[in-house]
């Protein structure tokens, strides 16, 4: 799947898992300290506060938290795209991600539903961490 719309601007914080994702691998960020996982990338641990967390492969393996289908937006740039399914997945390790569902109809989608990362080309040469259901 060819995903239209904006690219994801990386900063300092996330570029490694944008590299990462262009090598078809999902990287989160764990805290040396308490070993928390946690994503979006950020400079300490939304856990116990200690500086500079570590990026860990992910096992690309989840359930989808929640979902909704995306019908119409405002953004022209998403407008061709539509309809499509936006969820929150919840990866094995704990965090939360938002993510599109991609190779299922809609009706297949629910919530609980077992996922595994799937990687997208997207515009200007980013590759994007989409899911697919497990078994479809």
């Amino acid at each position: 799947m060819t995903a239209s719309g904006l690219a994801p601007l990386a900063d300092e914080f996330s570029q490694e898992y944008w590299d990462a994702a262009a090598e078809d691998r999902l990287l989160i960020q764990r805290c040396p300290g308490c070993g928390q996982y946690q994503f979006y990338p950020r400079r300490h641990c939304t856990g116990c506060f200690a500086p500079d967390p570590v990026w860990h492969p992910a096992s690309g393996r989840g359930r989808v938290h929640t979902y909704t289908v995306v019908r119409q937006t405002p953004n022209a740039e998403f407008a061709a795209d539509c309809p499509y399914v936006l969820a929150i997945i919840e990866l094995d390790e704990g965090p939360r991600l938002t993510a599109r569902i991609v190779g299922a109809s809609r009706a297949e989608v629910r919530c609980d539903a077992p996922v595994t990362v799937v990687f997208s080309p997207a515009k200007d040469g980013v590759t994007l961490p989409n899911f697919a259901l497990v078994g479809t």
